[in-house]
């Protein structure tokens, strides 16, 4: 008998067909024409725009080529697509703007991974109630390191000041130079506003100091929810729930109302960045032996001289040392 040949797959040909793929290309889109926009808050994959050529408002997603890459409130952006920012309609950001400055935080002082808050904030509001939650010069310690770090000027305002007295906070932050306001309920915020005008003011704080209320006074219409402080806890309940930047009435400016933080992450801080921020230690610090931690106590530290020489006054020195300690101190 003869033997059979081996015959074809009559079905090979109704497989699923071969992929094709076009081939890479070094060349980007050029989008240095597109719209510029700044991100006003970020809602669940939404991001919130204004267009910063007509102000007008707009909701976008983020291009898929710009990956994981983060984009947070305060980011000037690039977009394309629909820009009418109709209901229903969504716009393109292809491009994040290099920023000038981004205040960071960690979960806590071992968490290594930082989280970006906030872009492009040229001054930081550490907000703080005198009384009903009582103030913590510790967690303002910390939000101030961070301020230095980023490169953005603090600001320190005291509300509440009706219920308590804010002289030994005033005190203990003047050697620094930080620039103090103490604001009562429904009083004339005229130095609030003009220390605001000009620029844009991220407003961190614990939840309960009065923020989103300050929000509300200072815009009429924003809308900022607020809550109560716990009896029991002495602490506030978070109402914001996202940053959110808002535009100031005239003379202008803009305040970025965060939610109220419970703790504030300072592994990404190093002493020299802290340093950095004030020139007259910096020059100072120069002289100082390599590894010194210009802590107190530390051989031949060139501040400990300089103070004894008189060429530094020791309440500052006390002061930055202090600061200094946020790092031994919780981060809640």
């Amino acid at each position: 008998m003869a033997r059979q040949g081996i015959r074809e797959d009559p079905h090979a040909g109704y497989g699923r067909p071969p992929k094709h793929t076009r081939p890479r290309t070094k060349e980007r889109p050029d989008y240095s024409d597109a719209a510029r926009a700044a991100i006003i808050t970020i809602d669940r994959g939404r991001y919130h725009c204004l267009l910063l050529d007509s102000d007008a408002t707009l909701t976008a997603v983020k291009a898929r080529p710009l990956g994981k890459k983060a984009v947070i409130v305060g980011d000037q952006v690039r977009v394309v697509g629909d820009l009418t920012g109709a209901e229903g309609t969504l716009a393109r950001i292809v491009a994040v703007e290099e920023r000038k400055t981004v205040l960071r935080r960690t979960a806590d002082d071992d968490d290594p991974f930082e989280r970006p808050i906030v872009a492009n904030a040229d001054q930081l509001a550490i907000v703080t109630a005198l009384a009903d939650p009582p103030p913590r010069p510790g967690m303002i310690d910390r939000v101030l390191v961070a301020a230095y770090d980023a490169g953005i000027a603090p600001l320190l305002i005291l509300t509440k000041a009706d219920l308590a007295d804010a002289d030994w906070l005033v005190d203990i932050y003047r050697p620094l130079g930080v620039p103090v306001l103490a604001v009562e309920p429904e009083a004339n915020l005229a130095e609030v506003r003009q220390a605001l005008c000009g620029h844009s003011t991220v407003f961190v704080g614990h939840s309960g100091v009065g923020k989103s209320t300050l929000v509300n006074a200072l815009i009429p219409g924003a809308n900022r929810v607020t809550g109560a402080v716990n009896d029991v806890t002495g602490r506030g309940r978070h109402t914001s729930t996202s940053a959110h930047a808002l535009r100031l009435p005239p003379p202008g400016g803009v305040v970025i109302d965060t939610p109220g933080i419970r703790s504030f992450g300072l592994s990404h801080v190093t002493i020299e960045s802290v340093i950095a921020a004030f020139p007259d230690l910096a020059e100072i610090v120069a002289d100082c032996p390599r590894g010194c931690l210009h802590e107190e106590g530390a051989e031949d530290c060139a501040l400990d001289i300089a103070t004894a020489n008189g060429d530094l006054a020791i309440e500052r020195l006390e002061s930055f040392r202090r600061m200094g300690k946020a790092w031994e101190t919780p981060s809640y």
